[in-house]
């Protein structure tokens, strides 16, 4: 599995409609939770945060909105912002343009947000100029990854993944899934921690 921790400038400038990193001066890191709600992974993701007063966005699939909505209401109840990550996990590399818009829009119907995150980080130029410019969606990619997805991956290894790389206005992007769960439950909670000591705040992206 080859992906990179640390976005590096020259995919940036292949895709500058997508929004990488946060316009910030000041210590504020942008917490990011990708394909959830899940019943035990969010509600773990809710409670850490809530120690540290800290705030996050959270790109949902729209199939587990529907599953789990009530999850999906606490997490804007307590104050975060959702995204849409599709409704069924595509691939825009490996998907026609139609089915992939109409997999968006039906996520829509569940998540009312005009944040997008593409399923896999995988888009082409068309459809992201296409939703930009037609669906009016900010594309969020991200700056850091914390590779909690990769099982072959230690979660001490997904702690310096962030730790060492994130910097003011970086997206940094975790899990609530199921597969991801033992290395965000483990890293989650120290990054809250080693960043606030350093007099970090966390924030949502509010577009």
């Amino acid at each position: 599995m080859f992906y990179l921790v640390k976005t590096p400038w020259v995919i940036k400038k292949i895709y500058p409609a997508g929004i990488w990193e946060m316009p910030v001066r000041e210590k504020v890191l942008y917490l990011t939770f990708d394909d959830g709600p899940h019943p035990e992974a969010t509600t773990f993701v809710l409670e850490e945060l809530r120690k540290f007063n800290a705030k996050a966005t959270f790109f949902c699939i729209g199939k587990n909105v529907e599953q789990h909505s009530g999850i999906y209401s606490q997490i804007l109840n307590e104050g975060h912002t959702t995204g849409n990550h599709s409704f069924s996990h595509l691939n825009g590399w490996k998907t026609n343009d139609r089915k992939y818009f109409e997999d968006i829009a039906k996520a829509k119907k569940y998540i009312d947000s005009t944040l997008f995150r593409p399923p896999y980080g995988k888009i082409s130029k068309l459809q992201l100029k296409h939703l930009t410019q037609d669906f009016n969606m900010k594309v969020i990619m991200w700056s850091v990854l914390s590779a909690d997805f990769d099982t072959a991956v230690t979660p001490e290894q997904c702690l310096k993944n962030v730790s060492l790389n994130a910097r003011p206005g970086s997206i940094i992007v975790f899990h609530d899934s199921e597969k991801a769960y033992s290395r965000m439950k483990y890293t989650l909670p120290r990054i809250l921690k080693f960043y606030t000591e350093k007099g970090y705040s966390f924030e949502k992206i509010n577009l």
